[in-house]
């Protein structure tokens, strides 16, 4: 509706659920009075900041499409899904454990972010970091409890970073980056959980026999590039691992 100005909401104290999407909103004070809100959509303004009066209630916040640089203000107890997708974010700092507490889901895909260094959040289950120029992995060591990691199309050619405290790490994408070798994906073998991989479109895995030479790596993966692995494929892998081992000794 092209709205500038949402002062009208300000009596309307017990709305659970607003929309605000598509408008041409700067600023977002007025919604400090309602204080009963659950959930919040302010998807394609011109927002530059996701700064906001702290919420007591508020579980689910989408600020996509804005201008937002930073995450800077968010301190709201009972949020646990946020969402910043398509904005002008360059560091994940300014995500407070201690303010955002149950934060569990958290989506900051296409945005500008070079390293997951300062992500102060760490109950995360979620954490969506695809179509970044992310070239480095930090900090992952405190995610005890994700489940979910996405870093599609970003510009990792080392998969340092990833440590065995990250015991629920099911999911991960690193579709569209730059993995040249399988010396690289055996870092994955830190992960005690990870039971499937996307590595579609990345350098290695135009290498001959790609498949097996995951696999022969991380043989405790259910799933690569979305196929489930094959029993036949499990057994030839298993013996390019112990034909290797013989090898080394």
């Amino acid at each position: 509706r092209g709205l500038t100005d949402i002062s009208l909401l300000q009596r309307f104290i017990h709305l659970r659920y607003v929309d605000l999407s598509k408008n041409k909103l700067q600023d977002l004070s007025p919604l400090s009075s309602l204080t009963q809100l659950l959930w919040l959509k302010v998807d394609g303004n011109l927002l530059t900041s996701a700064s906001m009066q702290e919420l007591p209630y508020l579980q689910v916040i989408s600020f996509d499409r804005n201008h937002i640089k930073d995450l800077e203000g968010i301190t709201h107890p009972l949020l646990a899904n946020l969402s910043l997708k398509e904005n002008k974010i360059q560091t994940v700092l300014g995500l407070s454990h201690d303010q955002l507490s149950s934060l569990q889901v958290l989506e900051l895909r296409g945005n500008e972010i070079k390293t997951t260094a300062g992500l102060g959040v760490s109950k995360l289950k979620k954490l969506y970091l695809a179509q970044n120029t992310i070239c480095s992995l930090e900090g992952l060591e405190e995610f005890e409890e994700l489940e979910t990691l996405h870093l599609r199309n970003n510009k990792l050619e080392a998969l340092d970073g990833f440590s065995d405290s990250m015991k629920c790490l099911q999911y991960l994408n690193l579709r569209s980056n730059g993995i040249k070798s399988f010396q690289e994906v055996e870092k994955l073998q830190v992960l005690p959980m990870l039971q499937a991989l996307v590595l579609m479109d990345n350098p290695c895995a135009e290498e001959p026999d790609y498949r097996l030479e995951v696999l022969s790596r991380l043989p405790q993966l259910q799933r690569l590039d979305k196929e489930l692995i094959e029993e036949d494929e499990r057994e030839e892998a298993e013996k390019i691992h112990q034909t290797r081992l013989e090898k080394g000794k």
